[in-house]
Order: structure tokens, then sequence, then C-alpha cells
């Protein structure tokens, strides 16, 4: 049986996308945790995963110049649209700037480029304290994010496959670009963490858009509601209009702060208020996808 697949998302950073994942690791039932933030990760941070596996990611193409063969006759600075050639006595390529289009290559007179492989990037399958892990880091300046995100997925529903788990808990990117795009093909529920702010309710709008785009059902939870009641209650009514429920909030509380300076997730703290709020919103996410997986009942009448 092909296991839920639960995705955070947020419009923006730093509405606490990941302090609710993190939250929801500790409490659910071995789940496999997955990190599709691979531009910017930092779950890890807060369930301080034990790496077992270490791979690397390889995307695309570099062009790399054979300094033997290469005359120095400048035909490929001519060429690269990126500048990313420049010329001394020999050409030399700037891996930052290349993009592998193979325009160097292809008409270098001497045959002295060569694409080669691009390692981008590695992603690992972790341990923590609660259940496998499956999370990446895309190399600084680097492209193929969506690319990563669908790899490190289909690893994780392979890895749930393994032991068993029933959940996918996914952490996604910020935005709604190609990360996100990724993260949530296959994906049957959505969670999106906003805030009481005017920003935070542009951004949801663009979530909610795109969840109903892909016809995937979307709950919203508003983080740190009581820094603006009213704007709260605006963003809870317009939510119910576009028939995406408002399942739980979440008051501002230091105690989050301070979970995360320590590494751990803010649910581990039983007396922080944030804390109870993000367990009534998990039982209450987990119930809605629990009657989702009921079968359906008779017809009252034939």
């Amino acid at each position: 049986m092909k296991p839920h697949e639960l995705l955070i998302l947020s419009g923006k950073g730093g509405t606490g996308k990941t302090t609710v994942t993190g939250s929801f690791a500790h409490l659910a039932k071995n789940p496999v945790i997955v990190d599709c933030d691979v531009d910017a990760s930092d779950l890890h941070l807060l369930l301080n995963p034990s790496i077992l596996e270490k791979h690397p990611f390889i995307s695309g193409q570099k062009a790399v110049v054979e300094t033997t063969r290469c005359s120095g006759c400048g035909i490929c600075e001519e060429l690269c649209q990126f500048h990313a050639v420049s010329m001394g006595e020999r050409a030399e390529i700037n891996p930052m700037n290349c993009e592998g289009c193979s325009v160097c290559a292809h008409f270098c007179p001497e045959d002295a480029i060569e694409l080669t492989e691009n390692h981008c990037g590695e992603w690992y399958i972790s341990d923590t304290a609660y259940s496998k892990m499956v999370h990446a880091h895309l190399f600084a300046g680097e492209e193929n994010s969506g690319k990563l995100v669908s790899f490190i997925k289909q690893r994780a529903l392979e890895t749930a496959e393994e032991t068993g788990a029933e959940l996918l808990l996914i952490d996604g990117a910020p935005g709604i670009g190609c990360p996100v795009i990724a993260s949530i093909s296959g994906c049957d529920t959505i969670l999106a963490v906003t805030e009481p702010s005017l920003s935070g309710w542009h951004d949801l709008e663009r979530i909610l858009d795109l969840a109903e785009h892909f016809q995937i059902i979307c709950h919203v939870c508003i983080n740190k509601f009581d820094l603006n009641p009213d704007l709260t209650q605006t963003i809870t009514a317009r939510c119910e209009k576009r028939n995406a429920a408002v399942i739980g909030t979440i008051p501002f509380d230091p105690q989050v702060v301070s979970c995360q300076i320590e590494g751990r997730p803010v649910v581990s703290a039983p007396d922080s208020p944030a804390a109870l709020a993000v367990t009534a919103i998990w039982k209450t996410l987990t119930k809605k996808m629990e009657n989702r997986d009921s079968p359906a009942p008779p017809p009252m009448f034939p």
C-alpha cells in the first residue's frame, strides 16, 4: 500500500514550516522524513540525523579544457553566451558560469574541450531519533533542484516500502517554484503554514492556487496568530471561501526559539503553548487523513 504523502509548505521562508515539520516528526509513528528544501536544507538542524548512506548527485554537464590540445584561438570565448570562458595563453572555463550547452566543444577546431558529468550535490539516507530521513544538499550556484527533489522522493518511497512506513512527512521548499512542484507530485495532503500579515496572505494565496491546480487537499495553520488577531480572522474567512480549512493556530512562543537553539522540536517542551497547539493540529490532521482512508458509508436510500 502506498504511504500517505503529507507535504508542509509555506509561501515564503521564515513562517515556521520546518519548525512544524520537525514537531510532526516527533509526533508521528514511524514516518519516513523527507527534506525537499534541497537549496537551503535545515531540517537536519532540528532532527540531528546520523548519516547511514551518502551519495553524489550527478546532473547535467560542464565543459573542461584539455590544455595540451588548446591552441588559444579564442573561438570558444567568442561563442560562449554565458561568459564562462576566459582567455590567457590557453582557454579557461569557469564552472560556476558554464551551462553545459556544448557549443564550445562542438566548434573547437582542436577538439580540446570535453563535457564531463556535473557533480552538483549530495543526497543522504539517515537515522534520526524518530525514524529514517532522506535529505539532500545542492551545491551553491547549482541548478536542477527539481530533479534532485524528485530523486530523493523516489528514494524515500523505497525506504518506506522497506521499513513498512505508512507516511512520508515532507518538508517542502518555500515559494511555488520548481522544487515545490516536484515535491507536490504524488502528494495527497498539503499543510500550508502562514502568518498573520499581508505578505503572509499573499504568499498563502499562491499555495492555495497551486493546490487547486493539482487538485490536492490543502489545510492551513496560522503561526504566531496572536500577533495580529484581526488579520488572523480575515485570513481564516478568506480560506473558508476557498474551501481551505484553517485547522489550527499557533501562538507566539519564545520557547520555539529556545528549542531551535538546542536543536530539538518544540513539542519536546511539554509546557510550551506552541507545542500544545502543534500537537492539536497534528491530531486534527491525522484524523482527517484517516477519514479519507475509511470506506464511504452505504447510501441511506436505495
